[in-house]
């Protein structure tokens, strides 16, 4: 089974071209660039992962943290590789690992029409809290922002 193989570490500089690629087949107009990544990387206030799978990245998350508060910056998996458990890795792994940061309450943003993500941050625990009008462009649409409190070690 490949998900054997599977690893969730921190993100390192060497992972950014591959992620960058997630990141652009993902999200087109709006994704970031390495040097957007490499800018949060960088800082002591965020937590980054990757899954890799047999030497290749085949998902990422980001969290940016504030005192018992973080934001999901973003979660993607290669295409080719989605449904196959690793988004659902990745969240818990990222949950898993907060309280290490004194994080109690994680926040999120998705798209509205994005009822695959919103699926797995509800299973995960997480709850509608609200809507951000015109949040996202390209299209332009609503983002559900979701809330998880009670995070534990």
């Amino acid at each position: 089974m490949k998900e054997e193989s599977m690893q969730i570490r921190e993100m390192g500089i060497d992972d950014l071209a591959e992620v960058e690629d997630i990141e652009q087949d993902s999200f087109g107009d709006e994704a970031w660039s390495g040097t957007g990544f490499l800018t949060y990387l960088i800082r002591d206030d965020t937590l980054f992962l990757s899954a890799e799978e047999n030497g290749e990245i085949v998902g990422y998350a980001g969290l940016l943290m504030v005192p018992e508060e973080a934001d999901i910056l973003n979660i993607a998996v290669r295409k080719d590789r989605r449904q196959s458990g690793i988004g659902t890795a990745l969240m818990e792994e990222l949950i898993r690992r907060a309280p290490e940061h004194g994080v109690v309450t994680i926040h999120l943003e998705v798209r509205e029409s994005n009822a695959q993500a919103a699926a797995l941050y509800e299973k995960e625990g997480f709850v509608r809290t609200g809507i951000r009008k015109d949040y996202y462009t390209n299209p332009r649409e609503n983002a559900v922002t979701m809330t998880r409190t009670e995070v534990k070690k």
